[in-house]
């Protein structure tokens, strides 16, 4: 699915890249959202008693949010490192590049999770597909058994998602903290005002993040995510729920200015201004993906104050005496409060 806009595109009506009764795939990379670079974005669906087949991505950390249900995942890590643990809703869980995992769908309805991938054409073998690569006789060798072990073993394609033979069952165990796993929704959100909050999936609070990290972005209909960019950092978001608009600026400036509905998947290259508010009357609630594991910003706001008002004057071309008095900010506030309505955006 395309649209008319370079720096979005509907995750939602994506066409799926593995579809059954077991449940669905659906994948924005670079082929369905040029613009991306070092990011990409899938949306996995288990329906009751499904399993994501294990497999491992080549060439991407991920970084992943449970949207709905209750999920258990399982990996093999570099020196033979084994994490096993249950993931529900509002958490998040960590997978790095290379280790094999699967995921179970423990609840009775279906799971939903929502997958950001450190690459913008991620690849990944399945296990099913590198057992099927090895000939009966490699594999008895491999596992100090009889070529004949493996006669039953019909080398069928991978499936993505496949039927699990009995119902999941969970070791008290596997709900202990693990390094992997992190409550986001649990957490004591380090910004918050009356008109939005922010929780942060970052390298300060996550140890476990290397080159990704992930906010939670809630923002009411008084509130709007500031004017800002990052400096080193690029952005990728998908709209969990709500409505609004989001600015962007190219370096050509040309503006790109559109609505942003759930299921919605964005992106801003490093360094774009930008800014996102809510449209009608309910809050909304962004996952924001970044490339980085502490990403960080230079605001509007900061920026007025770091400047004489001489040097701010003559760049937007007023008498000084005609220079707002802009507010003293030597920190970036990330949300501020809506007080001005501004005019509707253009169809995209």
């Amino acid at each position: 699915m395309t649209s008319a806009s370079p720096h979005w595109v509907s995750l939602n009506e994506s066409p799926p890249l593995f579809e059954s009764d077991l449940g669905s795939i659906q994948v924005v990379d670079r082929q369905g959202l040029s613009i991306l670079d070092g990011l990409s974005i899938k949306r996995v669906i288990l329906g009751p008693n499904a399993i994501r087949e294990p497999q491992w991505n080549v060439n991407a950390n991920q970084l992943a949010y449970v949207v709905r249900g209750e999920v258990l995942i399982s990996m093999l890590g570099s020196g033979n490192e084994f994490s096993s643990f249950v993931a529900g809703e509002g958490q998040m869980y960590h997978v790095e590049s290379g280790s094999v995992y699967h995921i179970e769908n423990l609840a009775p309805t279906e799971a939903e999770v929502i997958v950001a991938l450190r690459s913008e054409k991620p690849q990944h073998f399945s296990l099913r597909d590198s057992f099927s690569a090895m000939t009966n006789p490699v594999l008895g060798n491999t596992y100090d058994l009889p070529a004949s072990a493996f006669d039953a073993f019909a080398r069928p394609d991978a499936q993505q998602i496949l039927p699990r033979g009995k119902n999941s069952s969970v070791n008290p165990t596997q709900r202990f903290p693990n390094a992997h796993l992190f409550d986001v929704e649990g957490q004591h959100p380090p910004t918050a005002y009356e008109y939005g909050s922010a929780r942060l999936a970052r390298k300060q609070f996550w140890a476990a993040l290397e080159d990704i990290s992930m906010y939670s972005l809630r923002i009411k209909e008084n509130g709007m995510r500031d004017a800002h960019w990052h400096p080193v950092t690029a952005e990728m978001g998908y709209v969990a729920e709500g409505r609004a608009r989001m600015r962007i600026l190219d370096p050509d400036v040309t503006l790109d200015e559109y609505e942003l509905k759930q299921g919605d998947v964005y992106f801003v290259p490093r360094a774009y201004p930008h800014h996102i508010e809510v449209l009608g009357d309910d809050a909304f609630h962004f996952l924001i993906f970044f490339d980085q594991p502490t990403p960080g910003d230079i605001g509007y706001r900061t920026t007025a104050t770091a400047f004489s008002r001489e040097v701010m004057a003559s760049t937007l071309g007023v008498d000084e005496r005609s220079l707002p008095d802009f507010p003293f900010t030597t920190a970036d506030p990330l949300i501020v409060a809506r007080k001005n309505p501004t005019p509707p955006a253009r169809e995209a």
